[in-house]
């Protein structure tokens, strides 16, 4: 064997270690940073798909006894136009803590809407009554908001042509009260099983990991990015959301000029 191809072969030889060093290192790197996104998404301080405040100004909450007692008055009314609180579910459960969310968001300045989660088994009709009782009749809130989504409801699965007749009946009831074109918050998966083909004007859509991508470019109007947010006056995580407009936009919404 000659003395070059030798000398050359014992080179790769020597740099087969370093390579294999250098690239057990960037595996290890590239675990310890996945490790610190999750620990970081999970404690709430990294929000992966977070929207531009450039492109999507007005930015609101979602709340409900889930988050206990809020100290409104710590809430950063300067970066939070907006909030929409639980206020009923069904045809008889109403959220504990609707009054004192109700009355604190407004007193911190915050512009409110109430919304009501639906439930699968309980007729359309009889959820609107509940939440036409709850909530006052006041011009000046927010459009009144449904809440579709399978966490937390019944294990019922009507068809789709049972679940939207009285999906309907609620709508047109609430409408009718409320001289509003009601709000409807949904998830992807819900959507695609119950909601394909419905017109819904108002649609707020829940998307954590992306940007909210619909079929045939369906609008949507408000746009939940996440579950996880942190905010001040508030213990534990907290929904965020945004408007899909400017804020003269969100005012003609929020007052019914739209």
């Amino acid at each position: 064997m000659k003395a070059s191809r030798l000398g050359a072969m014992l080179s790769l030889a020597s740099l087969q270690p370093v390579k294999r060093s250098h690239f057990l290192l960037a595996i290890a790197a590239a675990l310890l940073l996945a490790l610190a996104g999750l620990v970081a998404y999970a404690e709430g301080l990294w929000i992966p798909n977070f929207p531009s405040k450039a492109d999507f100004p007005v930015r609101g909450l979602d709340v409900s006894r889930h988050q206990g007692a809020i100290q409104w008055p710590l809430v950063p009314a300067d970066e939070f136009r907006f909030v929409y609180i639980k206020a009923t579910e069904g045809g008889d459960h109403r959220d504990a803590r609707f009054g004192e969310n109700w009355q604190g968001s407004a007193a911190a300045g915050l512009r409110r809407g109430a919304y009501h989660f639906f439930t699968m088994r309980t007729p359309g009709l009889q959820q609107a009554a509940n939440f036409l009782t709850v909530v006052p009749d006041d011009p000046e809130t927010l459009p009144p908001a449904v809440d579709l989504e399978f966490g937390g409801n019944s294990s019922a699965r009507p068809s789709v042509a049972d679940f939207r007749r009285e999906l309907e009946l609620f709508l047109a009831t609430v409408r009718q009260a409320r001289r509003r074109e009601p709000v409807i918050y949904t998830t992807m998966e819900f959507r695609d099983q119950y909601l394909r083909d419905f017109t819904a004007p108002r649609l707020w859509i829940r998307s954590v990991f992306t940007k909210p991508s619909l079929p045939e470019g369906e609008p949507w109007l408000l746009w939940q990015f996440s579950g996880r947010t942190r905010v001040r006056g508030i213990a534990g995580f907290v929904d965020q959301n945004v408007f899909r407009g400017s804020h003269a936009q969100f005012e003609s919404f929020a007052s019914g000029r739209d």
